[in-house]
């Protein structure tokens, strides 16, 4: 028997795409540089370059202590929020027994989206694991999110014999081909009053959406997204996904709940967020020019004065098991916190009035601080190597002592915190046998490293390409649904 299968009108698909853009231009990513910015970032390349060729030497210094200072800032950044996070656990613990005293009869209807494009290998997975969920069959919406050119899928849902609450949304053909924009489909008819999404391959807890809901009760109206948090159900498989997994339990147990504590905006993770469906219709939705999507909605949620929850339930997921596959995901992530650096950095007075300046130093340092670690981890390797390969003569007059300690200190210094947080990791989670594993970070940095050239190249040539990260590939599967 056929899943349910429907079609969006061709507004739906219109206010999907250019929604936001039409409302809020200053909002969208749909423009990559504004006029202004343009202007700005032409006329300072200008004075660099000339800086350059007028005092060569003078020109390098300065820009070896500000950009090591700033590495230096964003990774201390980051550690200071994870240790704040380290002494509280803000994830709402459900007793069970409130979890069994709900009535099913009088549950809120609740929206499952799961956006697929080229995902019929593992649809068979997706079904049994959302099959799995602890929720009334009568209130839960699944919606099915899949593109009009992927037949493919289509008819691997038809034949994995899903629930009649399961759903095809088709979204039509347009630009830009994007997660968020199949989201926003899925946010204009959906009927739920809560509403999650789950990437494919994912494996939520089966009580996840109870749990939230309960959340969700003692938290203020204010609060419009509960965040669950994500592990990997093939973290052991290889050394990427180790690495993989000790940065999701430094970033979920410690990094979200210092942010958490402190009030500072928090970019969401992509899958596993649990909203008020008419907060995130009050946000517009998704951009859907933004590759990602979910952490320039976190910063547009601090800017209304809404707050991000964390719920004690846990999604597994697939790790990346191929560099390959890691950088083409990587890049994209990078890349779509430069444009949200970008987009919000248009106006800065107005995102200072909306979120305060303390708030604004997070996002700068947070957002924009990221893919500038990224992309001073090679230099910084390249100059580390030079100093100690080249004579002292032939370094001194290009990069002198002082300067060259200075800027080393702080690249080895940010390194090491960050090796320090990796290591935290684990402990929550009981996974001892990660911690040894956490040493490799400098390595892990590279491949990041890698990535953010390509996310910087891509900002120029192809700023909204969706580059698609391939699941299923791990020899490993979910245990069917968390901890």
């Amino acid at each position: 028997m056929s899943v349910r299968t429907i079609r969006v009108s061709p507004e739906i698909a219109h206010d999907a795409s250019q929604g936001l853009w039409e409302r809020d231009p200053g909002l969208s990513a749909r423009r990559v540089l504004s006029r202004p910015q343009g202007w700005g970032i032409a006329v300072c390349a200008f004075l660099y370059v000339l800086a350059a060729v007028l005092w060569t030497r003078d020109t390098i210094v300065a820009t070896l202590l500000v950009t090591s200072l700033a590495f230096l800032s964003a990774t201390a950044f980051k550690f200071w929020v994870s240790l704040r996070g380290a002494r509280y656990d803000l994830a709402d613990r459900i007793d069970p027994e409130e979890i069994a005293a709900l009535d099913d009869a009088e549950l809120p209807v609740y929206t499952v989206l799961v956006p697929v494009f080229r995902e019929a290998n593992i649809v068979h997975q997706l079904v049994d694991n959302l099959g799995a969920i602890d929720y009334p069959a009568a209130r839960l919406e699944v919606l099915i999110l899949v593109e009009e050119e992927d037949e493919e899928t289509r008819a691997a849902v038809d034949a994995s014999d899903a629930p009649d609450n399961f759903t095809v949304v088709i979204v039509p053909q347009g630009q830009p081909q994007t997660k968020p924009r199949a989201c926003n489909v899925g946010l204009a008819i959906a009927r739920g009053e809560y509403l999650v999404i789950y990437d494919a391959e994912d494996a939520p807890e089966p009580l996840q959406l109870k749990k939230a809901l309960l959340a969700f009760s003692r938290a203020g109206d204010r609060t419009a997204v509960m965040q669950a948090s994500l592990n990997y159900f093939n973290a052991g498989e290889n050394v990427l996904t180790r690495m993989f997994t000790l940065e999701y339990a430094y970033w979920f147990d410690y990094m979200l709940p210092g942010l958490d504590i402190d009030a500072l905006p928090i970019p969401l993770g992509g899958t596993s967020n649990h909203f008020r469906t008419t907060a995130l219709r009050e946000l517009g939705g998704w951009d859907p020019f933004n590759v990602t999507e979910d952490a320039d909605l976190g910063i547009r949620a601090s800017a209304l004065g809404y707050q991000v929850g964390i719920v004690d339930s846990v999604t597994m997921e697939e790790a990346n098991t191929s560099i390959p596959n890691f950088v083409r995901q990587r890049s994209r992530w990078i890349k779509g916190y430069m444009q949200t650096t970008l987009v919000h950095a248009r106006s800065p007075l107005r995102l200072i009035r909306e979120i305060g300046l303390r708030r604004f130093a997070g996002f700068a340092l947070l957002v924009a601080g990221t893919p500038l670690t990224f992309l001073g981890v090679l230099p910084f390797i390249l100059l580390t190597g030079i100093t100690w390969l080249l004579p002292s003569h032939v370094i001194d007059p290009l990069f002198p002592p002082a300067v060259a300690v200075v800027t080393l200190f702080n690249f080895l210094i940010g390194s090491g915190m960050i090796v320090y947080l990796n290591m935290m990791g684990p402990f929550k989670r009981g996974d001892f046998e990660l911690v040894p594993w956490a040493l490799l970070n400098p390595v892990y940095w590279i491949l990041h490293s890698v990535a953010s050239y390509k996310a910087l190249w891509q900002l120029v040539v192809r700023p909204h390409y969706w580059e698609k990260t391939e699941h299923g590939l791990t020899t490993h599967r979910a245990d069917g649904g968390g901890q």
